[in-house]
């Protein structure tokens, strides 16, 4: 699902006015391309997935869970059902399955309501999923933009953001946060938008 076209329109030309920096890369990138899921269990059980590992190797396990939770597929139900030893099989270690499994019974036991998300602020969303063993904020903050839509968040402490600021602000070392604000400040409140780019512009240098 793909974000508002006026909206996204709205926010690039607010970063190209007021970031001369972000103006070049949005120029250098082109449109933004950025897609939404609203399949909010699927999404926070394949960040859980992904943790600590390379995209390739948790593409793979993915797939192998996918394929072994049919017909189903990634439900609640169906990761509650699997046990530890069927998700170690598809190669999910035992404290990711332990995670996985949290995750099912928050959902289950009505603590997590996914459906009811998107009424909360952003600092309820992530206070709500951090509850659940294996997520952090950072992994809170994916889901805000990834799956919410949400356009105002800087996930301060990716490692491809922090690499792209020092990069395309000709800093001398990985900012901490207190460097990043006055430069984030002016794309308040696109913040998502300009992530997107930042993440852009190091694919496009391989340095992350």
């Amino acid at each position: 699902m793909s974000f508002d076209p006026k909206v996204v329109r709205k926010a690039v030309t607010h970063l190209r006015t007021t970031d001369p920096i972000m103006r070049d890369v949005i120029d250098r990138l082109g449109p933004f391309q950025m897609k939404r899921s609203r399949r909010y269990f699927q999404s926070l059980t394949r960040a859980i997935v992904a943790q600590q590992i390379s995209s390739k190797a948790a593409l793979s396990i993915w797939g192998r869970l996918r394929e072994s939770a049919r017909p189903g597929s990634i439900t609640p139900e169906t990761i509650a059902q699997m046990s530890v030893e069927e998700l170690r099989a598809v190669g999910i270690s035992p404290q990711k399955a332990s995670y996985l499994h949290d995750l099912a019974q928050h959902v289950q036991g009505g603590t997590l309501r996914l459906n009811r998300l998107s009424r909360h602020s952003d600092e309820r969303v992530i206070e709500q999923l951090v509850a659940v063993k294996g997520i952090g904020v950072w992994t809170a903050q994916m889901f805000l933009m990834f799956s919410l839509g949400r356009l105002d968040v800087f996930p301060h402490g990716d490692l491809g953001i922090r690499t792209a600021i020092r990069n395309l602000y000709g800093l001398s070392e990985l900012p901490d946060l207190k460097t990043c604000e006055p430069i984030v400040d002016p794309w308040r409140p696109y913040a998502t938008v300009a992530c997107w780019y930042l993440w852009r512009s190091t694919d496009e240098d391989d340095s992350w």
